[in-house]
């Protein structure tokens, strides 16, 4: 019976956020140089006018950015939630363990290939064939190609973080998830460098900017994003059990390489999904999973209350990214940095302590 308890989602908070994200949904679409009332917002859902100043900017600008915060906030907190129950690591965050790195390298990569002065050669060797003239990163190519780039620098995170004979510790993995994201970025710089025209393209994309978001743009990754979701309720049925150790989640039926496969294969998932629609803004995997596990310990609840909640904080992290140097605009990705850099470290001096 209290099991099921503790199963149960927790109704109190999960009606709290929703609240919470549609009070601040409101105030993101009224809000910004231009004030524009409540009662136009919902005439401009229901009937739009193109003639319509007012309506022409919620339809342009604000709706689809007031999506892309929700979407890109609800897939850091997920993946930052894998990531965290996946190596039971408190500091378990994919801007911190290489995936925003990866995921923004391989973008990089992909949309430079053809212009690079090195890069030319690369179609002449076998493992280049298909792609004479760059990778196209129409749809959800680009999605794709983000995961399979933060993906990869994560397991070759992994893969260093396990090697020794103490095996992968909580430092070392995040040591080593450091490491990996200085390489990546240097590659990246090193890229941008001989290449002019790919640093116009991503130079605001790069800090981490959720402004000229398109609906097109969000509309490709759904369908990878309702993979992720599924995969990601699949694992938050077994972390829990995963929780107690590989050796206890064994004997409890659990096949402990599966959850790990299917919810790495998440984690890079939305993190290539946040880092394709608004490049790589850090810390909300690290903030949002630690917040909502003290209130729901329970894995199969955390999944819903954490794509909830870290809807809400990038919400207002735009928001405040938009209003707090008026008529100018920060980069997004530098308001949650201002906030998660300080408790990023107040994690790590409680975790080695």
């Amino acid at each position: 019976m209290s099991t099921k308890r503790r199963g149960a989602p927790n109704a109190p908070m999960a009606l709290l956020l929703v609240a919470a994200l549609v009070i601040a949904a409101l105030l993101y679409l009224i809000s910004g140089p231009r004030l524009i009332p409540p009662s136009t917002i919902l005439s401009a859902a229901n009937a739009f006018d193109p003639n319509n100043f007012d309506h022409r900017i919620l339809q342009s600008i604000r709706f689809p950015r007031l999506l892309a915060a929700i979407t890109v906030g609800a897939c850091l907190g997920l993946s930052g939630l894998l990531l965290q129950g996946l190596l039971r690591n408190p500091l378990g965050e994919p801007h911190i363990l290489g995936l925003n790195a990866g995921a923004t390298l391989a973008v990089v990569v992909a949309t430079a290939l053809p212009t690079i002065p090195m890069l030319p050669m690369l179609p002449m060797l076998p493992i280049f064939p298909i792609f004479p003239t760059g990778i196209s990163l129409d749809g959800m190519a680009r999605p794709i190609v983000a995961a399979c780039g933060g993906g990869g620098v994560f397991l070759a995170t992994i893969s260093f973080a396990s090697a020794g004979k103490s095996g992968m510790t909580l430092l070392k993995v995040t040591f080593c998830g450091i490491a990996f994201s200085a390489l990546a970025g240097a590659l990246t710089s090193a890229i941008l460098i001989l290449d002019d025209d790919t640093l116009d393209k991503v130079r605001l994309w790069l800090v981490g900017d959720l402004s000229g978001t398109r609906l097109d743009t969000l509309g490709a990754s759904m369908g990878l994003l309702a993979v992720a979701v599924g995969a990601a309720f699949y694992v938050s049925a077994r972390l829990n059990a995963l929780a107690l150790g590989d050796v206890v989640a064994t004997s409890l039926g659990v096949s402990v390489r599966r959850v790990r496969f299917i919810g790495i294969i998440a984690a890079a998932l939305f993190a290539g999904i946040a880092v394709s629609i608004a490049g790589p803004i850090g810390f909300v995997g690290l903030i949002v999973p630690n917040l909502v596990r003290r209130f729901a310990p329970d894995y199969r609840a955390s999944v819903p209350l954490t794509a909830l909640c870290g809807a809400v904080l990038l919400v207002l992290a735009d928001l405040a990214a938009r209003l707090i140097m008026l008529p100018h605009e920060i980069p997004t990705g530098l308001a949650t940095a201002f906030v998660g850099a300080p408790v990023f470290i107040v994690l790590v001096a409680r975790t080695i302590r």
